[in-house]
């Protein structure tokens, strides 16, 4: 019973973090009426089916302003409401990223049942921070003709060095920074706590990052606060976590010999070079489900996926003399002087199995469970 011991703990542990290593989006703004004049007292309400709890709610202070603070990406209705004034209401307000979202209210004397919808779009620009972040939304990270790995994905971030978009299937590390700082600089965050490995200072890992399913991709690439570990870019990723609803994505890809061609001409063989890098087999395959184990109290979600490539080596062969003890030295397999051809190659292979539970469990407090366990091949033959 050591895993549920280990379990019992990380919970424990979690649950006494700080509110700012979730930190995620935050509202903010000022309650006037017709004269201008700032409204202590106003109780907004921030609600979006994003929430558990479905509604944030918070009081403008003695100078008017309120804020709501680590709200998950999605659409919020946000309501304005005093004794003795008309309630202003606001629909469609998207959020996204981890910066500040300002939305403000003028409200008219009259009566409570009395409601003045305001349209227009919620504004783009954070004026109450020095971040400068970009937000990769779920639908575009799954519509991007790229390999599902984080560093093809930030390739259509402007200003990052580093990362490059494959459509390969790769178990590696992707390194990446900004603004000509140290090519190892940038750091990973799901959730908003570092999860990558120290490269002398960086934090990235060979860790398969469940990107596909991520709400939302947020990278900070400049004007960080102290609460960042370094000045680079930070790319935190913001984990799906089920709903009130069964739901589910499948995905499937492969290629072969037959998906590759290759450029290799008289000029490239008179100089040595007589084949190209032959692709054996590349697949990517993975399913995820979530829904609720208790409506509007407790949510889960899992991810399945197995990907992987086998490609040869040009150029390069089993020894011939293999298991042979007469022989101590290397001869190639490569079908002259009656060899058979046995060519060398590279495998490499990654399965991922991954859970999240999250609860409510007041109406003022959260708790969530991640559990993410990777087994790894790599071989070369």
């Amino acid at each position: 019973m050591s895993w549920l011991r280990k379990a019992v703990w990380v919970v424990f542990v979690l649950a006494l973090l700080p509110a700012s290593a979730w930190a995620q989006a935050t509202l903010a703004g000022v309650a006037k009426d017709a004269s201008g004049a700032v409204l202590p007292g106003v109780t907004v309400e921030a609600s979006s089916p994003a929430l558990i709890e479905k509604t944030r709610t918070a009081i403008t202070d003695g100078t008017g302003q309120y804020q709501i603070v680590d709200l998950r990406p999605g659409t919020y209705s946000i309501t304005f409401t005093l004794t003795g004034f008309a309630g202003v209401k606001r629909d469609g307000v998207e959020v996204s990223g981890a910066g500040v979202i300002t939305i403000n209210a003028d409200m008219k004397i009259g009566s409570l049942t009395d409601v003045i919808d305001v349209t227009g779009e919620a504004p783009v620009v954070d004026v109450q921070s020095t971040k400068r972040q970009a937000v990769i939304e779920n639908k575009v990270i799954n519509e991007l003709p790229v390999a599902r790995g984080y560093g093809s994905i930030l390739a259509a971030v402007p200003s990052l060095q580093g990362a490059g978009a494959s459509s390969s299937s790769s178990v590696n590390p992707s390194f990446f920074t900004a603004h000509g700082g140290p090519g190892n600089e940038g750091t990973v965050q799901l959730d908003g706590l570092n999860v990558g490995a120290a490269f002398n200072g960086g934090g990235v890992s060979g860790n398969a990052y469940d990107v596909a399913n991520a709400q939302e991709m947020q990278i900070s690439i400049s004007g960080n606060l102290g609460d960042a570990e370094t000045g680079g870019p930070i790319m935190n990723l913001v984990p799906k976590t089920g709903g009130n609803r069964f739901t589910g994505t499948g995905f499937g890809s492969g290629a072969g010999r037959w998906a590759q061609g290759h450029n290799v001409d008289d000029t490239l063989r008179a100089q040595g070079i007589t084949e190209a890098a032959g692709l054996i087999k590349l697949w990517d395959v993975s399913g995820a489900v979530g829904g609720p184990i208790k409506r509007d109290k407790l949510w889960f979600f899992a991810n399945l996926r197995d990907f992987g490539n086998h490609t040869e080596i040009p150029g390069g062969f089993a020894n011939a003399f293999a298991g042979d003890a007469s022989h101590w030295d290397y001869a190639p397999a490569d079908g002259q002087g009656g060899r058979p051809l046995i060519k060398a190659r590279t495998a490499t292979s990654k399965t991922v199995a991954s859970g999240r539970l999250t609860s409510q469990l007041t109406p003022r407090n959260k708790v969530s469970f991640y559990y993410d366990y990777q087994w790894t091949a790599i071989r070369a033959a």
